[in-house]
Parts: C-alpha cells; structure tokens; sequence
C-alpha cells in the first residue's frame, strides 16, 4: 500500500490542521496509508523520510532545519512525491533554495488578496486535469516565481491591481508537475482556506489527483 505522510504547521491563517484533517480522509479514500503529523521532527531521520510513497507539507511560512531540508530533498530524489498546495508548500520555507527548487515556484504577492478569478486548464489529457473544465475561484491569486521546467497543467490570468497595475493580463502558472530527481512533485496555488475544497469541486478534484500521481 502506498504511504503518504501530512506535515502540518506555520501560519494558522490558512488552516493548516483543518486542511490537513481534511485531506488526510481524502487520501484515506483513494486508497493511500496516511500518517499527520504537527512537527518537522520527522525529517530529522533520513530513513523514515524516505521510506514515504508521499509527502504532503501543508505548513506556510515555517522553519525548517538545514538536516531537515536536506533529509527532505533527498528523499525526493530518490523517488518519494511531493504535492502540496498555496502557501503550504509554495510559500513553507522562505530563504531555503533547495526547498523552492524542488517546488518549482515561490509565492511573492497576492495583491488586493481575496478576489474572483478564473482558473484556465491549459493541458486537458494529462489524466490530472482531463475532463475538467475551466473554473471560477473566490481566493488569492498567487504571483510566483516559477521554474521554466515545470509542466504547467493550468494558468490564471492576473486581474487588474490598483496597487501592482503592471501585472495586470500576466499569465501566471497555477497548477503544475515536474521531476525532480526520481522524485514527482505536484503544486496547485489554489486553496487559501478548507472550505474552497469544499465547495470547489474541480479545485479539490485537481489537487486531489495530483497528489496521487505523485505517490511513488
């Protein structure tokens, strides 16, 4: 049976043990062994990192160790996944670069914060997004740093800033895959809070698939 391991944590504004709790019995569902756990501990014991088919860190503008992080990556490299969403992996460890690299991206700004947008699914046969429309969200729409590597599965277009107007019509990736090592990794931007989950169906259908494909 495939293992996943939740990591919760950081700021408590994006509900990071609600979102947990939430999809540690969604994976439950999908047939995934799932371990939750409120501390980065774990990732002191190279092996027990390693020994994971998933990781998912759900813990936004954290702390982690340099022997963590190191612990970490190479676990990825060896193989094991990592998928996360919004600021819970795009925005966990700021200043730690083999962390961001892995990610693919790092949140810079979410300006006007909480607005209506379109998420456009630009890739529309990976069996991640097939069948899925393209769809509004009432969220943050995350500017990012983005890695040219990523296989970008869906963008958003960023709407008109009154503090940041140069970004107005850029086209922002939002949802993508990439290999790291032998490792797969998946990252959606979408998903301030638990409830977009749940009253988002093709949001939460996107990250939960994205999570199961990068189960080693």
């Amino acid at each position: 049976m495939k293992t996943a391991l939740i990591v919760w944590g950081g700021w408590e504004g994006h509900e990071p043990k609600a979102c947990a709790d939430f999809f540690a019995a969604h994976l439950t569902n999908r047939g995934l062994a799932v371990q939750v756990q409120d501390s980065l501990n774990i990732f002191d014991d190279a092996a027990r990192t390693a020994a994971f088919s998933l990781i998912v860190p759900i813990w936004t503008m954290g702390s982690i160790t340099e022997q963590q992080e190191k612990n970490l990556v190479a676990a990825v490299m060896a193989g094991t996944g990592l998928a996360g969403f919004h600021g819970g992996m795009g925005d966990a460890f700021r200043g730690h670069i083999a962390f961001q690299w892995m990610v693919g991206g790092q949140f810079v700004a979410h300006p006007e914060n909480i607005k209506d947008y379109t998420v456009n699914i630009v890739n529309r046969t990976d069996p991640i997004t097939a069948g899925i429309p393209d769809f509004k969200v009432h969220s943050e729409q995350y500017y990012m740093l983005v890695d040219p590597r990523n296989e970008v599965l869906a963008t958003t277009t960023m709407t008109p800033s009154p503090t940041a107007p140069w970004i107005a019509g850029v086209v922002m990736p939002c949802v993508w895959k990439k290999q790291h090592g032998a490792g797969r990794v998946f990252f959606s931007s979408l998903g301030h809070q638990r409830r977009e989950f749940e009253t988002v169906p093709e949001q939460l259908e996107i990250t939960l698939r994205g999570m199961v494909w990068a189960a080693r």
